[in-house]
């Protein structure tokens, strides 16, 4: 497992990287699906894996903002 950090961020800040993560996400999922339609399946498979990544990170940092 990764080394872990630990950083102080306001709600505003949190809020602000989670939609850059989004923003990200989007990329790769779209990279992934004109991908899929020229039938590289390496690219697939790595734009795909980044965007689960970033998905999972995003949903973690969500459990963190406040409503």
């Amino acid at each position: 497992m990764a080394d872990t950090v630990s950083i102080k961020l306001t709600q505003d800040e949190l809020e602000i990287l989670v939609d850059a993560l989004e923003s990200d996400m989007e990329g790769y999922v779209e990279a992934a699906k004109e991908a899929r339609g020229n039938t590289r399946r390496d690219e697939v498979a790595t734009y795909t894996e980044a965007a689960t990544r970033i998905q999972t990170l995003m949903s973690r940092l969500q459990e963190l903002i406040e409503d």
